[in-house]
């Protein structure tokens, strides 16, 4: 299956007066997926909140199949929540790790993942354990073999980082923590929507997500998924009566599925925009959508490489369509203010977000230009030919 791009346009309305290559910090939302979200609204301002989530019961339910198929797992292994960042927290806290234990993570590890590791080491006595990059920037497999121990409690790894085109190795990475029943928490930000996910084939047992990046989703939304063979051993670090049953004055019940990490206050109307978001993106075909970021991604790097005071910052053997560049003599704040008065968006990464990756590499701050499916061919020369310019001092 290919992309079918004029069709992909005529969904992304915007398209015909912007250039988006921010798609790592927010796609644009296709027609389908915005018209979800703005009805469910005119519908709760018609009738009421919680008639208006009755009457949508169904649909909302839906999104819990949508994303086990999306996935490859069972609905009962996912839960709504509010973005990546929560997901994550939810299922790193709910392991309940104690002095001695070891956490196993990588280089170009985020850093709101990191400061959690932080925290739980200053707190509990929590060891953090940073698995070395190979030679091509990749998360080393072969030297998370040689690190493994009984004290090892966890394995998380960031499967594309935010701050460059790199894609970690994350089934041959759940090959080890399956053979050696270490859990294995990914974080797939900034993966989920670009690259075809199968929680089977990768090997995690737990793994967090967002809507508003490579899905194309609203923002305020994200999902969870926990294995069900790790799911009964977890209680969620805080926990309310949609997570659990008050079944007695001095007893409460867990759900027995991965929504013993909801609350009951939700968007609903984000989470029917999601699911639609989802259902959109299988529409496509995951492998059509990462072939075609991976040609645009490349294209690009190609044009890129080519300017005088252009220096590509992309690590790895398989990359993706985030693409990282620095330019001589330009700061980076002062490349995206210029470019948005041209109708071209793209965004930059501080150092801190990936500090390890950032000290290892002496990197500055980086420009990040990340492609999708709805951009065009066309539109590679035109943002090519605009850091041209920049870069001529024109």
């Amino acid at each position: 299956m290919s992309i079918d791009l004029a069709r992909a346009r005529a969904d992304t309305p915007a398209t015909a007066r912007l250039l988006h290559f921010n798609n790592a910090g927010a796609g644009l939302m296709p027609a389908p997926v915005l018209e979800t979200v703005i009805k469910h609204l005119h519908l709760e301002a018609e009738i009421g909140g919680y008639e208006a989530a009755a009457t949508a019961a169904e649909r909302h339910q839906r999104v819990y199949d949508s994303i086990a198929t999306f996935l490859n797992c069972h609905r009962d292994e996912v839960a709504l929540v509010e973005n990546a960042t929560v997901a994550w927290q939810l299922a790193f806290h709910s392991l309940q790790l104690q002095a001695g234990d070891r956490i196993l993570t990588g280089e170009a590890e985020y850093a709101s993942n990191y400061i959690s590791f932080l925290q739980v080491a200053h707190a509990r006595g929590v060891e953090v354990a940073v698995v070395p990059s190979d030679e091509e920037g990749v998360f080393s497999v072969t030297a998370l073999e040689r690190m493994i121990a009984p004290s090892v409690k966890l394995i998380a790894v960031t499967h594309v980082p935010t701050n460059g085109g790199l894609v970690n190795p994350a089934a041959a990475i759940g090959k080890v923590a399956r053979a050696h029943k270490i859990p294995y928490l990914l974080d797939a930000c900034q993966s989920i929507g670009q690259l075809a996910i199968d929680v089977d084939a990768i090997g995690c047992d737990m793994l967090s997500a967002t809507g508003r990046k490579y899905l194309r989703g609203p923002r305020g939304t994200g999902f969870l998924y926990v294995r069900r063979a790790l799911l009964q051993q977890l209680e969620p670090p805080f926990i309310d009566l949609q997570g659990a049953t008050w079944v007695a004055p001095d007893r409460y019940e867990l759900r027995p599925d991965a929504r013993r990490f909801e609350n009951w206050e939700s968007y609903i109307a984000g989470q029917l925009g999601l699911g639609a978001a989802v259902d959109y993106a299988l529409g496509w075909g995951l492998h059509a959508i990462a072939a075609r970021l991976v040609s645009l991604a490349d294209m690009l790097r190609t044009r890129l490489g080519a300017i005088p005071g252009v220096t590509l910052r992309d690590l790895g053997r398989q990359r993706c369509g985030i693409v990282s560049f620095t330019m001589a003599g330009h700061e980076s704040r002062e490349i995206v203010a210029a470019l948005r008065r041209q109708q071209i968006n793209i965004s930059a990464s501080g150092p801190s977000s990936t500090l390890l990756d950032a000290l290892a590499r002496k990197l500055p701050e980086l420009l990040r230009a990340s492609v999708h499916y709805y951009n065009s061919e066309a539109e590679v020369d035109r943002f090519a030919q605009a850091i041209e310019k920049i870069a001529r001092g024109r």
